[in-house]
């Protein structure tokens, strides 16, 4: 069978290799649709923390079971399944507490073990969610909105509170239709201004503010003065991760998560003043999975539009370098397998 491996920063290979053999408690699955995001791209250009190389990227996948034994889900031969893309070890700390999300022992596929850029792959039943009733394109994007959901389930955002998101790039939309859903007041900040027109249009924000010297302006304006009681940056942005805070209402929480390569500096009075909770936000739960399908289901997100391009595997290398392109408009890209 084929799959691409990114075999170091800047380079993709496509390869050959066996199919792979199932072992018991694992499916075989074909991979049908995978989507790039954020970590992909990082880690094309070297920029990806928690990475090594060679690596066979891919962790948003759309599949369908080739071979499963019986299995609680009840999921047979033919069906098709949502991914989650986290194997955990089930015994630290953290998975012991229902954290599965930040185990100690994580392998994320596509990061810290190959992930689905390959036509098969065996994988655990646990992390296998039936998804018959939706699309390949809806399939492809749960774990992307997944980290959206699991933002917004840990920053217990409340109806009707003002919540600034700074990035729009898929994660960012997906925290903000999801803030949007639990009733929050979106301000939706980036330095794209077709992004901003993208969420304006497809997810109902109305305030949107380009990013610049003149955004807190904008921002404690249309809170009448208050600014946000929740913040989340969605950038993975050194410069916008350290100043999101100014963004952030006295008494307010600033959740990280975009996930930047190195060292943050915060002023501390700057913080201390406004009693700050900074939350991190890692990955996602199962729980978290389900709630995005169920949105899915109630067609709750604007999936053709949030898809703007794809391409069959055997375009992808030469398709990968302009989705680095800003002035190309790209939201979310997939490569189809099938």
């Amino acid at each position: 069978m084929k799959y691409i491996v990114c075999e170091k920063p800047g380079e993709f290979l496509m390869k050959e290799k066996e199919t792979p053999i199932r072992k018991k408690g694992e499916a075989l699955l074909k991979i049908t649709k995978v989507g790039i995001c954020g970590t992909d791209l990082h880690a094309y250009a070297g920029n990806q923390a928690f990475f090594t190389y060679p690596r066979i990227l891919g962790h948003e996948l759309a599949a369908e079971v080739v071979e499963i034994d019986e299995n609680p889900q009840n999921i047979k031969a033919g069906d098709k399944v949502v991914i989650m893309p986290y194997l955990s070890c089930g015994k630290c700390v953290a998975c012991r507490n229902g954290k599965t999300n930040c185990c100690t022992n994580i392998a994320v596929l596509g990061v810290h073990t190959d992930g689905g850029m390959q036509e098969q792959i065996t994988l655990p039943h646990n992390v296998l969610l039936p998804a018959n009733d939706l699309k390949d394109d809806e399939i492809a994007i749960v774990e992307c909105l997944g980290i959206g959901a699991h933002a917004i389930r840990r920053s217990q955002i409340k109806k009707g509170e003002s919540v600034v998101v700074v990035g729009c790039g898929p994660i960012g939309i997906g925290i903000m239709k999801f803030a949007q859903i639990e009733g929050a007041n979106v301000i939706a900040i980036d330095m794209d201004q077709g992004r901003l027109d993208y969420v304006k249009s497809e997810i109902g924000i109305e305030h949107t503010v380009l990013g610049g010297a003149e955004a807190v302006e904008k921002v404690t304006e249309v809170t009448n003065g208050d600014l946000a009681t929740a913040v989340f940056d969605a950038t993975g942005h050194k410069g916008a991760l350290e100043s999101g805070i100014d963004f952030m209402a006295h008494g307010g929480r600033y959740i990280l998560v975009g996930l930047s390569k190195g060292d943050l500096t915060f002023a501390h009075p700057k913080i201390h003043a406004k009693e700050t909770s900074i939350l991190c936000s890692r990955n996602a739960a199962l729980v978290d999975f389900e709630y995005v399908m169920d949105k899915m289901r109630k067609k709750q997100f604007p999936t053709e539009s949030f898809i703007t391009h794809s391409v069959p595997y055997t375009e992808m290398i030469s398709n990968f370098d302009s989705w680095l392109d800003p002035k190309n408009g790209v939201i979310k890209a997939t490569v189809s397998f099938s």
